[in-house]
């Protein structure tokens, strides 16, 4: 299921006919009080979220969302077009975002790259990492720390799974993009550190095992820095 949010009649029936017409099972809201009630009935699998809003903005949304549940994923659609708000949006956990004016083509790319993140490939895989303090345990998809439960995004989760099934070697932004978003994001390495730095935040001391290697990427290894 995939709920809109989008304010704007003639873009949400758009987006909605397409995503229709692509197999998808979709309801459109043009105000957040109208999502809310949908969302306390039914938990979508994914969000297309507006920013511009009544009521309240998407951003705003987004983080309630985010309080809720961290598996439903989001895909911002945005007319601004400044770094501030795609970080900001990354970094209350939005799995994407597309500025508009954007192509149906694009969309639906981009909408099928988030969803295939889902499944969590790994997740039946039995495998359990476990470096310095930190544990991966993919078959309960849970990271610990300490013995502590760490509440994580899929992208989260994806990016730290992906440097502690490489400890040691460096993966550079462009690679973490193709493995953990599934495609390019020309330009868009930000993503990535917005991401990292998260990360980094919920390990507490054990963040520090992610190292930075300037102007390439980013590795884990088993030292506090």
């Amino acid at each position: 299921m995939i709920y809109i949010l989008e304010d704007d009649p003639s873009i949400s029936k758009l987006l909605e006919y397409t995503l229709t017409s692509n197999g998808y099972e979709v309801e459109a809201f043009l105000t957040p009080s109208a999502f809310w009630k949908g969302f306390e009935a039914v938990v979508p699998d994914l969000v297309l979220l507006d920013i511009m809003l009544p009521e309240q903005s998407g951003l705003e949304v987004l983080k309630r969302i985010r309080a809720l549940s961290c598996d439903v994923r989001v895909v911002m659609l945005t007319a601004k077009g400044t770094e501030y708000d795609k970080v900001v949006g990354l970094d209350l956990g939005a799995d994407d975002y597309i500025a508009k004016p954007f192509g149906m083509m694009e969309l639906l790319a981009r909408i099928k790259a988030v969803l295939r993140r889902g499944a969590v490939p790994g997740r039946t895989s039995g495998g359990v990492l476990e470096i310095g303090d930190i544990r991966l345990d993919e078959r309960e998809h849970v990271v610990r720390v300490k013995g502590r439960e760490l509440t994580m995004t899929l992208k989260e989760y994806e990016l730290l799974r992906l440097l502690m099934h490489n400890e040691g070697a460096c993966i550079s932004r462009d690679d973490i993009l193709q493995k953990v978003w599934g495609y390019a994001y020309v330009g868009e390495t930000r993503t990535v550190d917005v991401h990292i730095r998260r990360i980094r935040e919920k390990l507490g001391e054990s963040g520090s095992m992610i190292q930075t290697v300037s102007g390439v990427g980013y590795k884990l290894k088993n030292e506090i820095e």
